[in-house]
């Protein structure tokens, strides 16, 4: 498994406009090939700032299948237009120790 980490910001008057919009977007990644599960994360200390983490089988199964498929697409427009600069993304391995 890894883990998909994009840093997204947004204008902190539209959060709950932005919240709604990600959960009408989940099954877009319920039903992805590879996709294991995701969450929307509020960062605390900067208002406006989130982080969203999906779980992936593979980094194909994100960068590949999912960037090419309809349901990104979707995504995007539900998304994208709260996005006051482009997503910083990246890939993880988590390694458990407890």
């Amino acid at each position: 498994m890894i883990f998909e980490i994009a840093r997204l910001s947004i204008d902190p008057a539209r959060s709950n406009d932005f919240e709604a919009a990600v959960a009408r977007a989940a099954p877009l990644f319920k039903s992805a090939e590879g996709c294991h599960g995701m969450a929307l994360e509020r960062v605390i200390e900067t208002p406006g700032h989130y982080i969203l983490r999906v779980t992936w089988a593979t980094v194909d199964h994100h960068m590949v299948t999912f960037r090419n498929s309809d349901n990104f697409q979707q995504w995007r427009a539900l998304a994208g237009p709260f996005f006051l600069e482009a997503p910083q993304v990246i890939h993880s391995a988590m390694t458990t120790y407890f």
